[in-house]
């Protein structure tokens, strides 16, 4: 039988090298359900392909568009809309959830998935930044596995199949610093979403390349890999490593270090989520380790506080975490459009931290709140 598969977020890097991962492995995986927020003419186009039995697109705007599209298609079932999001998870023939959606918007999709008792591949970190203690709850009272696809979880969970209990004494985090790894405070003032967007080694979408400039997003995975291996903050170390090659490393309490490597390419962690615990076939570029030096050197945190800011939000918990991310979401995107400066979004998330009611045992509704109020805040900051 064919694993039916979920793709949140099919238009998007993530899911574009997910479905790529299903052309190579046809006789394996089947596509069930594909959705997009905005972008129907891609998912128009992607349905044609792999003839899912459903589409969502989100944005309830693009809907009659859509269903133009596909009218000359009638086995393929086209909703809109945020609940239908939520639905189409729950469909019985689905196996595999891919929730590569972006941002805030892949946390109710992904709880109504695991709810749903589906194997949960994560790409989106947000999920577990802004409510990770309740997501290992549900994913452990629904008896769920939840197989990370950041290149980096991906590689810690890769480094510790085979290793039962042993204790783990750090992880080490890979970064490759960004674009402005070497650039001084007075270079940074001046540097635009343009050229952000040059990231030295991986093809991403542009919220999360913005996101690698600021280094906000390895504090991201900072905060992700803490749920996903139940290890403190202060035992996961951050390496800036330029190559992209090694993708992240444990180190056991022998002082062993098992690390994966390999090409900057995302298509494998994607299919390793998805055949876990087999490893199958990838026709992708193979690592030539005579042709890559490999360094590695600490994170500059006063340069990129976006990091330090993120050990803050993990060390104080609570709904901490959800603010600094829903303060990071408008500021990245306000960066974009040229409303803010690159280090201005480091500033106006801090100050968002410092304004928002906090709460230290935070259940659902409290994230919802917590992300409207902590929106409003770094809005009216941004502005003014």
């Amino acid at each position: 039988m064919k694993q039916q598969i979920c793709i949140l977020g099919s238009t998007g890097s993530i899911g574009t090298q997910a479905l790529d991962v299903i052309r190579q492995h046809s006789d394996r995986y089947e596509v069930y359900a594909l959705t997009a927020n905005n972008r129907w003419e891609d998912l128009a186009k992607q349905a044609r392909e792999f003839q899912p039995a459903a589409v969502v697109i989100a944005n309830e705007k693009h809907y009659e568009a859509l269903v133009d599209s596909l009218r000359d298609m009638p086995n393929i079932k086209v909703y809109a809309g945020k609940k239908a999001l939520k639905e189409i998870v729950e469909s019985g023939e689905i196996n595999i959830v891919l929730t590569a959606m972006v941002g805030y918007s892949g946390l109710e999709p992904t709880i109504h998935a695991i709810k749903a008792r589906k194997k949960i591949c994560l790409a989106n970190k947000e999920t577990l930044v802004v409510a990770g203690e309740l997501i290992v709850k549900l994913a452990q009272q629904y008896h769920v596995p939840i197989i990370p696809v950041d290149s980096e979880h991906s590689a810690i969970f890769q480094s510790l199949v085979g290793e039962g209990d042993n204790e783990i004494e750090k992880i080490l985090l890979t970064c490759s610093g960004g674009p402005f790894r070497l650039f001084s405070n007075e270079q940074l003032k001046y540097v635009t979403a343009d050229d952000a967007l040059k990231h030295p080694t991986w093809e991403m979408g542009s919220k999360i390349t913005i996101d690698s400039a600021s280094l906000m997003n390895k504090g991201f995975e900072v905060i992700e890999a803490k749920w996903l291996f139940g290890i403190p903050a202060d035992k996961i170390q951050v390496l800036v490593h330029p190559q992209s090659i090694v993708h992240s490393a444990v180190q056991f309490i022998d002082g062993s270090v098992k690390a994966q490597l390999g090409m900057p390419d995302m298509r494998l962690p994607i299919q390793y989520a998805f055949s876990f615990p087999e490893r199958i076939r990838l026709n992708s570029e193979r690592l030539n380790l005579f042709e890559k030096p490999l360094e590695f050197f600490p994170p500059d945190v006063e340069k990129f506080k976006c990091l330090a800011m993120a050990y803050y939000a993990i060390n104080k918990g609570g709904n901490m975490p959800c603010i600094l991310n829903a303060a990071n979401e408008i500021v990245n995107e306000g960066f974009r459009k040229g409303v803010c400066s690159f280090l201005d979004m480091a500033d106006i998330i801090e100050r968002t931290m410092l304004r928002v009611s906090f709460d230290a045992n935070p259940d659902y509704n409290v994230y919802v709140k917590t992300d409207e109020e902590a929106r409003k805040v770094a809005q009216d900051l941004m502005q003014h």
